[in-house]
């Protein structure tokens, strides 16, 4: 009697165990690359609004009232995200009125994401 070719049930077995335990890997370090993307994209869009407000009030002598002036003034074309919550809210910190360039209006000193999470290195997202 001629016997069939194939594999046994114990041979697939074995093939999906290693393919699953490759997978289960392999996810975790796909998430944490995610992450570190949106950490590097929130830090650059940190650097590039704060960059933007020393700017504004540099050349206006006086500091935004808010985050869509840059945006009315030029200063952006629009206003960057925040890749930890996703949308283009920021936590603004006015500046206090005795040190302000404009004493009669003080306006945003610095901003920071509004999120609650944790980064990778322990710190928290809204402390950046």
């Amino acid at each position: 009697m001629k016997r069939l070719r194939g594999f046994t049930f114990v041979e697939l077995m074995v093939v999906v165990t290693i393919m699953v335990i490759l997978i289960s890997m392999a996810i975790p370090i796909y998430n944490r690359a995610i992450i570190r993307a949106k950490e590097s994209v929130l830090k650059n869009n940190l650097f590039t609004l704060r960059t933007v407000i020393d700017n504004y009030t540099y050349d206006k002598q006086k500091a935004p009232q808010q985050l869509q002036d840059l945006v009315t003034d030029g200063y952006l074309q629009k206003l960057p995200f925040d890749p930890m919550t996703g949308n283009n809210q920021w936590r603004t910190t006015m500046e206090d009125a005795s040190q302000s360039v404009s004493q009669s209006e003080p306006g945003i000193f610095d901003v920071n994401s509004m999120s609650d999470k944790m980064a990778l290195d322990g710190t928290a997202y809204r402390d950046w």
